[in-house]
């Protein structure tokens, strides 16, 4: 497995596009460009993996002082299921291993049609080091539910605060004419 930083640029790529556009709900994506744009203001590690050159996936994670918040993590619909997928956050762990890693996900425990879906991926994250925090929000109607990899611990005042960052950055960016 091979590991791409990519830049506001290179992520213009159509294979990272349509993934994105398609392996996260669309209340939970930035706009491709805004995200684009967003790559050039915040410190985003924008990584594309591929295996033997085909495109598998990619992360995006927000680095912090005090933790990496792991943004987004996709594998292609089709790779699934191989051992891609732990290919990639075995490395995104190993490459991250001197700080605190946290991420949300779409809560297992909310009554939903792909509640199975996400029990797996909750499992997932299990099997691979992170541990659950107890910290959970709900946004337009979908709860999340925060784990994290390393030491320490993860507040709802730590959620908080990413939140307030990342709309800092948000509001920083050009009005769409």
């Amino acid at each position: 497995m091979k590991a791409r930083k990519l830049t506001s640029t290179t992520a213009l790529d159509e294979q990272v596009r349509a993934l994105y556009e398609s392996a996260f709900p669309q209340e939970e994506q930035i706009p491709y460009g805004d995200l684009m744009i967003l790559m050039d203001k915040m410190p985003l590690d924008f990584t594309a993996y591929y295996d033997d050159g085909e495109f598998v996936g990619f992360t995006i994670v927000y680095q912090r002082k005090t933790f990496n918040w792991f943004w987004y993590f996709a594998v292609r619909s089709g790779l699934r299921g191989k051992g891609l997928g732990q290919q990639i956050l075995t490395m995104l762990i190993e490459e991250y291993k001197d700080c605190t890693n946290i991420l949300d996900m779409e809560s297992p425990d909310q009554v939903c049609e792909n509640s199975e879906q996400r029990k797996r991926r909750c499992a997932f994250y299990l099997r691979n080091g992170f541990r659950k925090t107890g910290v959970g929000k709900s946004f337009e109607g979908i709860d999340y539910t925060i784990l994290i990899n390393g030491e320490g611990t993860f507040t709802l005042q730590d959620y908080e605060e990413v939140l307030a960052e990342l709309r800092s950055f948000w509001k920083a960016m050009p009005e769409e004419e």
